[in-house]
């Protein structure tokens, strides 16, 4: 499966603004916005170019594609299948990308990092309602149960990763038990449930709508 290979820092830092790709390290003073808060290259620190119209829009849909680590084909499918769906196609988008299975497991305290709730998935530690799946791109239903396997509940990331989101607030649409690392789908997330990084999912409808 093809993904991004590079540092991910940089990706931050050519949005400007933290992307949450590290987990714990972001939330320290060795993230890459902390130390070099400009665009990375030679001349990230001489030229700020002054960004509007399609630049704009192409950064957020860069922005929303490497916060979930798309690649840009899967993100057209999603947005595809958001725009023929009911209601804005830019919350469809929005929450179709919050129900996938990374993203869940991610949400519910039992991996530091969207990546690293990918590499749990991908490697047969997560169980949708006792059954392996190994899908990261899974989209999760109401009433599902998210579970890591038993094996797993003492793992140093895992307890690192459950450490630290005891002390993050709760996720509306999961009942989350860090003590057992599962969590119950109560409900489809919502538009309002998505707020780091901010989003502007209408520039993105505008950009593939030309």
């Amino acid at each position: 499966m093809a993904r991004h290979r590079d540092a991910v820092c940089r990706l931050c830092r050519r949005e400007a603004q933290k992307l949450f790709l590290k987990g714990l390290r972001c939330f320290t003073e060795k993230c890459a916005i902390e130390k070099r808060n400009f665009v990375p290259g030679q001349h990230g620190q001489s030229r700020r170019p002054k960004v509007a119209g399609y630049g704009l829009q192409l950064r957020e849909k860069q922005k929303v594609k490497r916060t979930y680590g798309l690649l840009e084909r899967q993100f057209r499918n999603y947005f595809e299948k958001a725009e023929r769906g009911k209601g804005p196609t830019g919350e469809n988008l929005i929450v179709m990308l919050e129900r996938r299975l990374d993203n869940a497991v991610w949400r519910s305290g039992l991996a530091s990092s969207r990546s690293q709730a990918r590499q749990l998935v991908l490697h047969g530690h997560v169980q949708i309602n006792g059954k392996k799946v190994n899908i990261p791109s899974y989209l999760v239903s109401v009433g599902e149960e998210i579970a890591l396997k038993e094996k797993m509940h003492q793992n140093a990331m895992v307890l690192e990763a459950r450490n630290v989101a005891q002390s993050q607030g709760a996720v509306p649409w999961l009942e989350q038990d860090r003590e057992h690392c599962k969590a119950r789908v109560v409900a489809l997330p919502k538009r309002d449930d998505v707020q780091t990084p901010p989003i502007t999912e209408q520039l993105i409808v505008e950009l593939y709508s030309k």
